[in-house]
């Protein structure tokens, strides 16, 4: 995070996102960041505008603006719920202007992440995720979301609460056992770490070594699509060049072709079924994608529509 810039610190009142603003304050003289802080409730607890109240009289005690931001109607899942949170951040910032958003995550949270995308059969990239840094997504411009606290655990910002007798405020939802990460956090996550001291960390680091990799991956995989353009056109891709590939090759250079147009994974499905088509000899075909984008290919060329394209 640059010095002299302005960060929009996510505090939901619990030891994580705590022991940040702690620890963000104590750099403040050094960095010459100003600092800002944003709290959502998500409508889910009876207790909630009671703590973000609470929330809010101890912002003030430290010189700090608190905003308050409450879903109306409540997410009605986990993803929503995120959803919502970095929608708000996001505008929230852009409004205050400030430079990143930054969030209380610690490697305990990323260990559970990687966990969590592996039972559902992430692609590698699910694996990587909830990284140091990024920008924090379309509409957002050049606003970045950073996540200092990745380097410690969760029982070192537990540490750091007692030692600074900060404040915490309890979330009851997280002993919810319908939320799979309160399962995972409360039944899976103390048998690694009973059988392997420093289970989250590890996890942590090799998703930290997964992430770079596929950024190495990356710049790799634009300058072989480069090479397999039809005509210097990045929306067409020469068929028989990509065909001459391995299945495994052409899936990879697909999909990152299609993240590219997308803006979204299409799908492991979409992958293997456009493979197969693409297999089967030099007929032309099509294939329809998610919102309305299609696929289409001839005997030399497979090219990619948008919706506006097909509707203008």
């Amino acid at each position: 995070m640059p010095a002299g810039g302005s960060l929009l610190l996510a505090v939901s009142g619990g030891q994580d996102s705590m022991a940040l603003g702690a620890l963000l304050l104590d750099l403040q003289p050094l960095h010459g960041w100003q600092l800002q802080l944003w709290h959502g409730d998500h409508g889910w607890r009876p207790d909630a505008a009671l703590q973000a109240g609470e929330l809010l009289q101890w912002a003030r005690s430290q010189g700090l603006d608190l905003q308050l931001d409450r879903a109306d109607p409540a997410p009605a899942s986990e993803a929503e719920a995120r959803d919502w949170r970095y929608g708000c951040l996001a505008e929230a910032a852009l409004r205050l202007r400030c430079s990143h958003v930054v969030t209380g995550h610690t490697a305990s949270d990323r260990a559970e992440t990687v966990l969590l995308n592996l039972a559902r059969g992430s692609h590698l990239r699910g694996l990587a995720s909830l990284g140091a840094s990024r920008l924090l997504g379309p509409g957002a411009g050049a606003l970045r979301l950073a996540r200092p606290l990745l380097v410690f655990d969760r029982d070192d910002t537990g540490r750091l609460c007692r030692e600074r007798s900060l404040p915490v405020w309890e979330d009851s939802s997280n002993a919810d056992p319908r939320f799979a990460r309160n399962r995972l956090r409360a039944d899976v996550m103390p048998v690694l770490e009973a059988l392997h001291p420093g289970a989250s960390r590890r996890i942590s680091a090799q998703a930290e070594r997964l992430e770079q990799q596929l950024e190495a991956e990356t710049e790799l995989l634009e300058l072989a699509l480069g090479a397999l353009e039809a005509e210097g056109a990045p929306e067409r891709l020469q068929r028989r060049r990509l065909a001459s590939l391995t299945p495994a090759s052409q899936r990879q250079l697909l999909l990152h072709w299609l993240r590219r147009h997308l803006e979204k994974d299409p799908g492991s499905r979409t992958l293997e079924t456009l493979v197969n088509r693409l297999a089967r000899g030099g007929n032309p075909g099509r294939l329809d994608l998610a919102a309305g984008w299609q696929l289409h290919w001839d005997s030399r060329t497979l090219w990619i529509r948008t919706p506006d394209a097909l509707h203008g």
